[in-house]
């Protein structure tokens, strides 16, 4: 079955891209995934794919939006008119400038002939204050405020707060970010106002527009606020309103969708830019961002050369080498990312490297040298909660669980998303504290009814804490649905683990080894397929898969590790 396309105008009146823009209490909740038609979001929101395209700017020197602490503008309604009769202001002083088609100054990954000597620095960063366990109810109420954060997490790539991995661990991606000229007077938030500002009296600045409509896609995507989505809609089509076809606002339009997960969306307005800018950062990163999470992976291979040879940098390389570490090239894919953070100047981009880096060693069961990078993260951004998750997940591995639950509880605090929230209920449940546990599943489950009520798609790590913790019906649901719209390692492992917990292993079978016929090396991937082959009857494979989990990462989850370890006893016993 083909990934979905988007024939047709969507539900909601959004046109397709081809088309041309138009005129300007926390109560408790059953069930892990609501019974919906939603669209789950991607897995990327466990590597932090990727990220929605709308990223800082790694070449502008200014500091990333992603770090300015800024909390969304108050006046969200507040639209600037866009028919006022106020004359157009010059196009040359207005035009964005991130993209301009000027060739980056990085070496690109075909230039570099040695692997960079980087090493992560070593060390433990300070995992700050520690808050106190609020009442459900409470954190129940809090989760409306980040609920659209799961629409913009990707697997792969980043996409919630960036690159995540398999486990749930989210990163904020570098990508192509707003332009330099008009975030350099502050942060996000004050430029957003100064923007509307500008807008009000100089409403046919197309260039201005299109700034604006990426701050808001950035504001959703660090803040949480799904009332930016549809703001950022109209500003990009406003601009291509007054001017049609420009490439920055196209390549926003790309950004947006593929934090809404409409990847097919994404694919035609990356195509559509490119056309009118070849060299447009952003659209080749949202190209090969779309790709990705299409299961395309032959073709995100092509697109990642390309962009490499056109705009070298770091939104570049983490996706270059994502794309290899899909194809199981783990060396490939460290050289990158080392030359990645080499590169990397600001705060933000030090921070996401070190933080991939961190999840690449992770996954290979390198827990020190995880713990190195992710301490290299915090050295740059002692709050990055991609990177205190990351370390968390590393110190559970080596025993070290009173670390890990307090770094957990500092992260699902800030953003109790159900990768975190998962891993966090495991430990409690390790230690015996099933309450507490029980807490942590109750929140997965109003998370996705809360995201699920503004609007934004659950994605398939909601399907698969479903499967383990939750309505596994449900999971079974979403998992299927998600696999007739794209075709994915990610999606194929979902199906494959929802089937499972059904009793149905047998059909489980081929999905469980399409998870791991490209190569990529993932302990719960392996994990999944040892539990489906054994379920099947296949006792020997079911050995010989579990056995890869553990030599991979053996702590690569509490519960899967150790049921892993009962089922391979077991095995050994007949």
């Amino acid at each position: 079955m083909s990934p979905r396309t988007n024939d047709s105008a969507s539900q909601d009146g959004r046109p397709r891209p081809d088309e041309g823009a138009p005129e300007a209490d926390g109560h408790e909740i059953v069930g892990a995934v609501a019974d919906s038609g939603a669209e789950p979001v991607s897995e990327s929101g466990t590597e932090p794919v990727a990220d929605s395209g709308a990223e800082p700017v790694s070449e502008s020197g200014t500091e990333p939006v992603a770090d300015s602490g800024a909390e969304p503008v108050a006046d969200s309604g507040a639209e600037p008119v866009a028919d006022s009769g106020t004359e157009p202001v010059s196009d040359s002083g207005t035009e964005p400038v991130s993209d301009s088609g000027a060739g980056s100054k990085s070496e690109s990954v075909s230039q570099s002939r040695s692997e960079s000597g980087a090493e992560a620095e070593s060390g433990a960063a300070s995992g700050g204050v520690v808050p106190v366990r609020e009442p459900i109810r409470g954190r129940l109420l809090r989760l409306t405020a980040c609920a659209a954060a799961l629409a913009v997490a990707f697997t792969g790539f980043a996409i919630a707060l960036g690159a995540r991995d398999d486990n749930g661990t989210v990163a904020l991606s570098s990508s192509p970010g707003l332009p330099a000229a008009q975030l350099a007077g502050g942060d996000l938030d004050t430029s957003v106002k100064a923007l509307q500002a500008h807008l009000k009296d100089q409403p046919r600045d197309f260039g201005s527009w299109s700034t604006l409509g990426l701050a808001y896609v950035e504001q959703a995507r660090t803040k949480g606020d799904p009332s930016r989505y549809p703001q950022a809609e109209k500003a990009l089509h406003q601009s291509l309103k007054l001017r049609p076809d420009n490439d920055p606002a196209l390549a926003g339009l790309a950004a947006l969708a593929a934090a809404r997960h409409e990847f097919e969306d994404a694919l035609r307005y990356a195509d559509r830019a490119l056309k009118e800018n070849p060299y447009s950062e952003r659209a080749l990163c949202s190209r090969i961002d779309a790709l990705v999470e299409l299961g395309r992976y032959d073709e995100a291979l092509k697109a990642a050369k390309l962009a490499d040879t056109r705009r070298p940098g770091i939104p570049v390389f983490t996706r270059y080498a994502y794309v290899h570490e899909l194809r199981g090239d783990v060396k490939t894919a460290r050289r990158v990312l080392r030359q990645a953070l080499d590169s990397a100047v600001t705060r933000g981009d030090i921070a996401y490297v070190a933080t991939q880096l961190g999840q690449l060693a992770w996954k290979q069961g390198d827990v020190k040298t995880a713990l190195d990078h992710y301490a290299r993260a915090l050295g740059a951004d002692d709050t990055y909660l991609p990177a205190l998750e990351g370390r968390a997940r590393a110190q559970a591995a080596s025993g070290d669980t009173t670390e890990a639950v307090r770094g957990l509880e500092q992260v699902v605090s800030a953003y109790p998303l159900p990768g975190p929230l998962v891993l966090l209920g495991e430990l409690y449940d390790a230690k015996g504290d099933k309450s507490a546990a029980r807490d942590q599943y109750a929140l997965v489950n109003a998370y996705t009814a809360i995201a699920r009520a503004n609007g934004v798609n659950a994605d398939l790590d909601t399907a698969l804490a479903a499967a383990d913790h939750g309505d596994r019906k449900a999971a079974l649901r979403a998992a299927e649905a998600e696999w007739k719209r794209r075709e994915t390692v990610h999606t194929a492992d979902a199906l494959a683990w929802a089937l499972h917990v059904n009793g149905r292993d047998e059909e489980a079978l081929p999905y469980a080894r399409r998870a791991t016929a490209p190569g990529y090396k993932d302990a719960t991937f392996l994990y999944h397929r040892g539990m489906v082959e054994y379920g099947a009857g296949e006792k020997k494979a079911a050995k010989a898969s579990l056995e890869a989990a553990l030599d991979l990462n053996p702590g690569f989850a509490p519960r899967g590790a150790a049921e892993a370890r009962t089922t391979l006893k077991a095995l050994e016993a007949k």
